[in-house]
């Protein structure tokens, strides 16, 4: 493998183990405040061991989460030195933002929501959790603002001297139509993330006849809060699809395997072949005008094929092949949607048990429940992988190509072993994070302290 092909894989290992904790964070600090808060105004002691159940899990992520986040922006100058000098002057804004008011507001109040219990008046300590949600939330912004620069590059100039790209209106940057949607729809999908996991939880823990007091009200909450959230996520996620579609007709031609224009478009459910090898595939299960829907909005509306979009690439920018890996993009937009669909269904059956007053008895409910736990960290991937891999060959649309990114002076021989100490590095990381999170998942709840005596902090 070339220096390029290994850095890509070493940036995308790092990346998809990061975004594994990323969502379903920000998700349960979200809960965890909602939990907090529906204590200090009722008082009930099976929601204050609730929060301190769920926090200890939510701080687990975050450090986790921190670790490998660090490790992100040091492969700028590790591997892709030539994009950071590139684009620094634009991209680094978001990422400064990030770290100097998003992280360091999400960490401060962290500490005062751990230490604090017994040493704060309760609204300040219950502001201090939503604090922490607010911070992961601004983290998400900062980054994504990046991120979606880089599939819609906006609020820049080309310096002549330099030929470098500059950033000379911010505030474009921040309402650039692609982090718009795809902001919200990252909110959205860590919600989904955070109700999924406290669900399981609570789920395991009913059918083991744990606290059934406690574990029903979280189980309660994630559902009200899940089946809205994700019929919103799907909508939004429609809609970004328009978006990218307007911006990066090549990335929705590849999840849809289209190789010619088309008007109206169906949507295949499945099909065999579409790759780069096979412009014919055999199509299973096509829905009529869907693609059109999902692509433009319009009944009728037209969806530009790879080769239209690849002639009109090569008249803008020159020779070279802009199609981005077929089987990727058609895969992951697929098992996104489908698995949504998934625990969507299992979400509308847990609100009917609710309603019937049969939720903590249901035991093959609550199986389904722990056995879905897996599925939105898979859909969070799948939406990375398609968001990432259809921008290729671009590291910045129409500015500068991944090819032309990586660090001139690092040979492939220190790529290569970098990767394997990372590889080795994360596996380790990972047997730690899924011990300590199973562990804590696993206890039971701590007794609630005698009424009228100070809450201690939270202990490990």
């Amino acid at each position: 493998m070339s220096q390029l092909d290994l850095a890509r894989l070493q940036f995308a290992m790092t990346s998809i183990y990061h975004f594994l904790f990323v969502p379903v964070t920000i998700g349960l600090g979200f809960l965890t405040a909602l939990l907090q808060t529906a204590w200090h105004r009722t008082g009930r002691p099976e929601l204050l061991q609730l929060t301190r159940f769920f926090g200890t899990i939510l701080v687990i992520g975050i450090a986790v989460g921190v670790v490998t986040g660090l490790v992100q922006e040091f492969q700028f100058g590790m591997d892709w030195s030539a994009y950071a000098r590139t684009v620094g002057d634009v991209f680094g804004a978001p990422l400064a933002m990030e770290g100097l008011a998003a992280f360091f507001l999400e960490s401060t109040f962290l500490g005062l929501w751990l230490f604090g219990w017994d040493r704060l008046p309760k609204r300040v300590h219950l502001a201090t959790i939503w604090m922490v949600a607010l911070g992961g939330m601004l983290s998400a912004a900062f980054i994504m603002a990046a991120n979606s620069w880089m599939q819609h590059p906006v609020g820049y100039t080309i310096d002549p001297s330099t030929g470098r790209p500059e950033l000379n209106d911010i505030w474009k940057l921040f309402t650039n139509p692609v982090f718009l949607r795809g902001y919200l729809h990252v909110l959205l999908a860590s919600l989904v993330t955070g109700c999924v996991v406290m669900l399981a939880v609570s789920a395991w823990q009913l059918r083991k006849g744990a606290a059934p007091l406690a574990f029903h009200a979280s189980a309660r909450l994630a559902l009200t809060v899940l089946v809205p959230v994700i019929m919103v996520a799907m909508l939004v996620g429609s809609e970004l699809g328009v978006t990218e579609g307007k911006y990066q007709p090549m990335k929705i031609a590849a999840a849809e395997a289209q190789w010619d224009t088309c008007q109206p478009c169906s949507f295949s459910l499945f099909q065999i072949g579409g790759g780069k090898n096979d412009e014919t595939p055999t199509k299973i299960i096509e829905i009529p005008h869907l693609l059109s829907l999902l692509a433009t909005n319009h009944w009728n509306g037209q969806v530009l094929g790879l080769n239209a979009v690849q002639s009109q690439y090569e008249q803008q920018y020159g020779p070279g092949d802009y199609v981005p890996n077929v089987f990727i993009q058609y895969w992951s937009m697929r098992i996104m949607a489908y698995l949504a669909v998934v625990v969507l269904l299992v979400g509308l059956w847990g609100i009917w048990l609710l309603w019937r007053k049969r939720l903590s008895s249901a035991k093959w409910f609550c199986r389904a429940a722990v056995w879905i736990s897996p599925l939105p960290f898979l859909m969070n991937t799948a939406g990375w992988l398609l968001t990432e891999s259809g921008r290729q060959p671009w590291i910045v649309q129409g500015i500068q190509l991944t090819s032309n990114g990586v660090s001139p002076s690092v040979s492939t021989a220190t790529v290569a072993a970098s990767l394997v100490a990372f590889f080795l590095l994360y596996a380790a990381l990972a047997v730690v994070a899924a011990f300590l999170i199973t562990r804590y998942a696993r206890k039971e709840l701590a007794p609630p302290p005698a009424e009228d005596t100070p809450v201690p902090a939270l202990s490990y």
